[in-house]
């Protein structure tokens, strides 16, 4: 059975102004099943079994009508009934009946539900019962996990409250909190050793999504890390908070978030959807967070283990050293870590010296370093090679590399244990955090990683994915103020009313956008809204030249495309011959003409603010009308100021062209950062959900904003 239900879920109602305590789900004492039974499959039935194989100490009831006993645990015919109100009621019984259930649930002052039962709002026919069962649960201020989802697996607790067969689990500091059933099953049942201590799978979120669990699992006594698989965005304000919480707490995030929204969709018809789209925002808010970001579930689950254990953190700014009994390994590494931009300091002259005393002729001393075959076994001179290595002053970091075969004859495993107790021998005597790594993902043995992370030595599968992990634990925890700084600005984004003011489709001419701009102290070039050939030409005069003269429309978001404008006009006749041929375009209908003086020539960006993604943000990117070709952006989560905003500048690719070269001067990078906050701060002001400046030319001393346009805010999604 690969989930309890159907994978499709919509995005939540608006949440509860105050979630609920899950408290009780995540450590119960005693548990209610709602349509126990015996009947082999049936989820009611697995979870009985679970809770018997995982040996719950608690009280466990069975509820149905039908039944005075179900696998010897005691039945009464509702919750009703129940002698005293319980800590958790798992709900495995037809959707039809569930809201009931959770309204009886309430009344009885029991601590939460977990509802495996589906039919609800991922099928048009169960919306209105999953608004009945939010109402019901909300009326009576009981968290809820679900429905359609597997439910939760609190492991420290001993408690399978799962709709998936599984088997008794060492408890451990990683939690997992999964928008998939499916993704949730297979880590339970993948063979990497992890030690959990709860999994939860948030199903359709209808009161609790999984910012609130997040919140509520990261103050849980022993979790460490948290593994997060995200398919929607959610309220970027509470996933700020509750990243703010794990900070406060030092619990390290990994996030694997898969989809895109329509906000994307629409943002894309700017410049800005094309090369910040919602998952960039997302991306930049985790990174905020300190957050390790996953490219897929195996990558997702080894970082959730490596961030788990703190021994495993960089203690100073040094760097990665790679240790391998292999040349080819070696190569590997070196090619490896080169594509992540992992730098590979080399060794310093006294570290290979004392190398070149411990190791046979053949070995390649070097970073990476590969120390040969020939000394596999050697417990004693692996730990004075690790500790050699360790201590040079460029390296805090050791990632060895060790495969381990399935099915080791005794006298193979006896070596293959020696070596391990050389890593860990080393380990333990270096400053350096040391990580162990197989090359291929299946060359790990449970007992053997288990034995390493005891020791504080974490075990990743695959070489590929433990360099991601060796990045991810050189990140820098995150600030909560600055994460809550976000959250506020999120709220701050989305009013109470999400129909007030202008509508996600209605967009800003040129000219509207740059009377905001103005009004906010932004840069615009100084020009004349136009109605004629005469008075394009005696603008062009006034202005003195040389002139550009568009089309200003809300439809005419491309302009260089559209042919919508002309040029560097020096002369009247010029002035009117660009305002015949505009005016007579076939994108002309219903656009007003706008003549503004040329601004000398610079470097080219955009900037942009966004409030329609999780968070608000500040894009930046190289490249004025290549701005997409160039996929060359920063990303910034508001509120940032001047300064936040030129560090990501300098951190884009193409920083280089800013600073001049070949004989150009150098550009005002300040002048460009000051825009760009001031920028985010009208964005927030205007209730907007989109403005755009696209090209914002940046000089040696100043820079101006060429073009801009802006649009409403959406109204957030809602299960209707």
């Amino acid at each position: 059975m690969a989930t309890a239900s159907s994978e499709r879920h919509l995005q939540p109602l608006s949440p509860p102004a105050s979630a609920p305590d899950p408290t009780p789900l995540l450590e119960p004492r005693s548990i209610a099943v709602v349509g126990a039974n015996d009947r082999p499959g049936g989820y009611a039935d697995i979870v009985l079994r679970n809770l018997a194989r995982a040996g719950f100490e608690g009280d466990v009831w069975g509820v149905n009508p039908r039944r005075s006993e179900v696998h010897e645990r005691p039945c009464v015919p509702s919750i009703t009934d129940l002698p005293e109100p319980v800590d958790a009621v798992v709900v495995a019984i037809p959707a039809q009946g569930v809201p009931t259930v959770i309204a009886e649930t309430a009344a009885r002052g029991c601590g939460g539900a977990v509802v495996i039962s589906a039919g609800f709002g991922e099928i048009p026919d169960g919306r209105e019962l999953e608004r009945e069962l939010r109402d019901a649960a909300l009326a009576g201020g009981l968290p809820l996990c679900g429905p359609n989802g597997n439910g939760i697996f609190a492991v420290s607790a001993r408690a399978p409250m799962w709709g998936d067969s599984v088997a008794p689990l060492e408890a451990g500091g990683v939690a997992m909190i999964s928008q998939s059933g499916n993704v949730a099953v297979n880590a339970l049942g993948s063979r990497r050793g992890i030690r959990y201590h709860t999994v939860l799978s948030t199903g359709n979120q209808a009161v609790l999504d999984a910012s609130d669990w997040l919140a509520a699992i990261c103050e849980r006594e022993g979790v460490r890390s948290v593994a997060l698989f995200l398919e929607e965005d959610g309220d970027g304000a509470r996933l700020a908070e509750s990243l703010a919480r794990c900070a406060d707490r030092g619990v390290r995030v990994a996030v694997l978030k898969v989809g895109s929204s329509e906000a994307g969709a629409r943002a894309a018809s700017a410049h800005t959807g094309a090369v910040a789209g919602d998952q960039r925002v997302f991306r930049a808010l985790v990174e905020e967070a300190g957050g390790a970001w996953a490219a897929d579930p195996h990558e997702l689950l080894e970082l959730a283990r490596v961030l788990a254990e703190r021994r495993a953190r960089p203690p100073g700014q040094g760097g990665l050293a790679i240790l391998t009994c292999s040349g080819g390994d070696s190569s590997i590494a070196a090619d490896e870590a080169a594509r992540l931009g992992t730098e590979l300091p080399a060794l310093a002259p006294v570290t290979r010296e004392r190398l070149a005393d411990l190791l046979p002729s053949a070995a390649t001393i070097g970073n990476p370093l590969d120390y040969t075959a020939m000394i596999w076994g050697d417990t004693d001179l692996l730990r004075r090679i690790t500790v050699t290595v360790g201590a040079d002053p460029a390296i805090d970091q050791l990632l060895v590399l060790y495969d381990h075969p399935q099915g080791l004859a005794p006298e193979a495993a006896a070596t293959w244990a020696a070596v391990r107790a050389g890593i860990v021998a080393g380990a333990a005597e270096t400053e350096a955090a040391t990580l162990v790594a197989s090359t291929l993902p299946d060359l790990v043995d449970d007992a053997a990683s288990a034995e390493l992370a005891d020791r504080g030595v974490p075990v990743v599968a695959g070489l590929r994915t433990a360099l991601a992990c060796a990045r991810a634990l050189r990140l820098d925890p995150g600030n909560p103020d600055r994460l809550r700084a976000i959250g506020a600005d999120a709220a701050r984004a989305r009013p109470a009313d999400q129909h007030a003011g202008r509508d996600a489709d209605d967009w800003l001419d040129e000219i509207e956008a740059k009377e905001l701009l103005r009004g906010a102290g932004i840069a615009v070039p100084e020009g004349r809204v136009v109605a004629s050939e005469d008075e394009c030409a005696a603008a062009m005069q006034e202005l003195g030249g040389p002139v550009a003269i568009k089309l200003a429309a809300r439809q005419l978001r491309h302009k260089s495309d559209a042919g919508a404008l002309r040029l560097d006009l020096r002369t009247p006749d010029e002035a009117r011959a660009a305002y015949r041929a505009l005016f007579s375009s076939p994108v002309a209908d219903g656009a007003r003409v706008l003549v503004e003086r040329m601004a000398p020539p610079g470097v080219e960006l955009l900037v942009a603010a966004r409030a329609d993604a999780v968070v608000p943000a500040l894009v930046i990117g190289l490249g004025g009308i290549w701005t997409e070709a160039l996929d060359d952006v920063a990303i910034v989560p508001l509120p940032a100021d001047a300064g936040r905003v030129e560090k990501a500048i300098r951190s884009l690719r193409g920083s280089a062209t800013l600073a001049g070269g070949r004989g150009r001067e150098p550009v005002d990078l300040p002048a460009a950062a000051r825009l760009a906050a001031a920028l985010g701060t009208l964005l927030l002001e205007s209730g907007l959900g989109l403005l755009e400046l696209n090209p914002v030319v940046v000089h040696p001393e100043g820079c101006v904003a060429l073009d801009a346009l802006g649009r409403g805010l959406p109204a957030q999604p809602r299960l209707d």
